[in-house]
């Protein structure tokens, strides 16, 4: 199967925010590989820069989108808490939560939100991801 990309994992991390607690990346991390039923091999793929897996990558995007359309929040580096906003899309959850979704908030329609993406911190195997659906 491989890493899913960024916008599949944003339902399922959200439900892991979903009890309220705050929670730590790295726990998340372990949590969506089992969800996701990868192989410890699929875990550890590095991206082709060699300084991070692609599944780390990939989670670590979700929480930045699914932050800026204010469904969590970073109490701290590498933490997260779900937003009163993030509970009530859990309440009647859509099948995904990708970038289309995001954009009916408001914040996601500022400039700031999308020019960290273009000024290309992405690492380039996964660039083509923003904007897939």
């Amino acid at each position: 199967m491989g890493v899913p990309d960024f916008q599949s994992l944003m339902l399922p991390l959200l439900r892991i925010a979903g009890d309220g607690k705050e929670h730590v990346l790295a726990d998340a991390r372990a949590q969506l590989g089992e969800e996701f039923k990868l192989t410890q091999a699929e875990q550890d793929e590095r991206l082709p820069s060699g300084r991070q897996s692609r599944l780390a990558n990939r989670v670590a995007w979700a929480k930045v989108y699914l932050e800026q359309g204010g469904l969590l929040l970073s109490p701290r580096r590498g933490r997260f808490v779900i937003t009163d906003r993030g509970r009530q899309v859990l309440q009647a959850p859509p099948p995904r939560i990708d970038i289309k979704f995001l954009e009916q908030f408001p914040e996601c329609h500022r400039p700031a939100y999308w020019s960290h993406f273009v000024i290309g911190i992405l690492e380039p195997a996964d660039d083509r991801h923003i904007g897939a659906s």
